[in-house]
């Protein structure tokens, strides 16, 4: 007679990690393992191919870990069930399986974990959340660090996160004499450009990874993206792989041109290890381990390392506790109130600026995009086109391999768009066509004239830069950050202005449809 489920344990498609507290007490003569694969989790936003191929393909080889880990398993691949959503799946499992209670780690996006929270209700079944000990600062340490301030400011954050966890400190003190490297960190490539690049790591497809592929080309084929280029890790061993990698022949030159931008080199001196830590194939203790003693071995230098490390600590722990601390109306705050359409051309890439055309197509070949260029290329054109918050939001969570809804969402909203009102970036990320002239070579082949706001030849980004000085002047004219910038404005004549004005306007009638 099969002896009842205790334990039905629940693992999502971004908790591919054995030591997860899902498994703390887990005994596989009660417990199941409970993992599902739905259409839903890439057609709410409609997914870039290779976002999903990661994930699939990702979980099903987790699912081979799980079977040689000794955990019995019910799995649901795609094509071996009718439902569209996780929560209809799992429903019908818990009315067909009755195990005593659903235990599962906290989800990555909140919309998931109501899903969860609502099959557990439906059924009438106990549902037992637990802590997600991946990451370094929980919900209730971040609650905590919040409670009171007025604001809630990264590098406070950081320094705190540093001290406490020891990381790159000498007693109190900082190694090196500072917190902040950023300073050093902003170098370009210059004319001559970036020179010969270390190899990027690949990961060739194996036969689980092609047969995803193979489905996801058929099944998906509709959604945006290729997969001719498809090589990320999806399991644990091809993580530690690429993380090795990146610190022996990237992390030395990452700091000085983390923020550098060169035509058809996408990955350049970063990482490309989020995605891998995003589903939990690598930790950031771990992550952060490495890059620290390559330090103390002397293998790359302290501005490299700690600007990695602030990457990690702190900006990757700081959102997710934004994240959850502000969910869930947070998605659709729009503090400057933007309500422009996205562009159909963040779609295809079809644009005549060279910088978004060239940020665009690596996009849709690789399903990736540095921070600068998510930054200050797709997202600065948003902001300054006045796109409405939640419909970029909702491109940068499909588009993007790594992207999972409690990074994702606060890094657009937030940082990128200035959409929760100065909540997590104290000033908007605004800048001319100019900024991305000296931090690449896009405008070296461009029509347009980032040194111009008007005329033919005006680059979109500069006039739109003017245009939102004007209309955002009485709000941030007086912030201590930003009033230098407004003050320019005060130099343009009343002509100029409205010359500024009818070309925006032009600019954003031509994005409407």
């Amino acid at each position: 007679m099969t002896r009842p489920i205790r334990n039905l344990v629940v693992v999502l498609g971004d908790q591919l990690n054995l030591d997860s507290t899902a498994f703390s007490d887990f005994d596989p003569d009660v417990d199941r393992v409970w993992m599902a694969e739905v259409s839903e989790e890439s057609e709410h936003v409609w997914s870039h191919q290779a976002r999903i191929v990661l994930f699939l393909s990702a979980m099903r080889h987790f699912r081979q870990e799980l079977a040689d880990a000794g955990r019995p398993l019910i799995y649901h691949q795609l094509a071996d069930h009718p439902y569209h959503s996780l929560s209809q799946v799992l429903a019908a499992d818990i009315e067909k399986l009755r195990p005593k209670r659903i235990v599962v780690v906290q989800a990555g996006d909140y919309r998931v974990q109501q899903l969860i929270a609502s099959a557990a209700q439906q059924t009438g079944i106990t549902l037992d959340v637990r802590p997600d000990t991946h990451f370094l600062c929980n919900i209730e340490e971040f609650e905590h660090w919040a409670s009171g301030r007025k604001q809630l400011r990264l590098e406070y954050f950081y320094r705190e996160m540093r001290a406490r966890l020891g990381i790159l400190v000498d007693g109190k003190q900082p190694v090196g004499g500072e917190w902040n490297y950023d300073k050093a960190n902003r170098q370009t490539f210059g004319k001559k450009g970036p020179g010969t690049l270390p190899t990027w790591p690949s990961f060739r497809p194996d036969a689980i990874t092609k047969g995803v592929i193979k489905e996801v080309s058929h099944e998906f084929r509709e959604h945006p993206g290729s997969l001719a280029s498809f090589d990320w890790p999806v399991t644990r061993a091809d993580a530690k792989l690429a993380l090795q990698n990146f610190v022996a022949n990237r992390l030395p030159r990452f700091g000085a041109y983390q923020d550098a931008l060169w035509s058809d080199q996408p990955f350049l001196y970063h990482s490309g290890l989020a995605s891998a830590m995003n589903v939990k194939l690598v930790s950031p203790a771990e992550v952060i381990e490495a890059a620290v003693q390559a330090f103390y071995r002397g293998e790359a230098p302290i501005n490299s390392v700690e600007g990695f490390v602030r990457q990690i600590l702190g900006w990757r722990e700081y959102v997710r506790g934004i994240y959850w601390r502000e969910m869930p109306d947070y998605l659709t705050r729009n503090a400057l109130g933007a309500h422009q359409p996205l562009p159909k051309f963040y779609w295809t890439g079809g644009t005549d600026m060279v910088c978004l055309r060239n940020t665009i197509g690596q996009t849709l070949e690789y399903g990736y995009a540095h921070h600068i260029q998510r930054l200050m290329v797709t997202g600065l054109f948003a902001l300054l086109l006045g796109v409405e918050p939640l419909r970029l939001h909702e491109w940068y969570l499909a588009i993007y391999v790594d992207a999972v809804e409690w990074v994702e969402a606060p890094n657009t909203l937030g940082m990128s768009q200035y959409a929760d009102g100065g909540l997590l970036a104290s000033k908007p990320y605004v800048a001319t066509g100019k900024y991305i002239k000296r931090m690449s070579n896009y405008c070296e082949n461009c029509h347009f004239n980032p040194d111009k706001a008007t005329g033919s030849d005006a680059c979109p980004f500069t006039t739109l830069y003017w245009d939102f000085l004007q209309n955002h002047e009485s709000r941030f004219a007086s912030h201590p950050r930003t009033a230098l910038q407004w003050k320019n404005l005060a130099r343009l004549t009343q002509e100029d202005r409205k010359t500024i004005t009818e070309q925006a306007n032009r600019i954003r009638k031509r994005y409407q449809h």
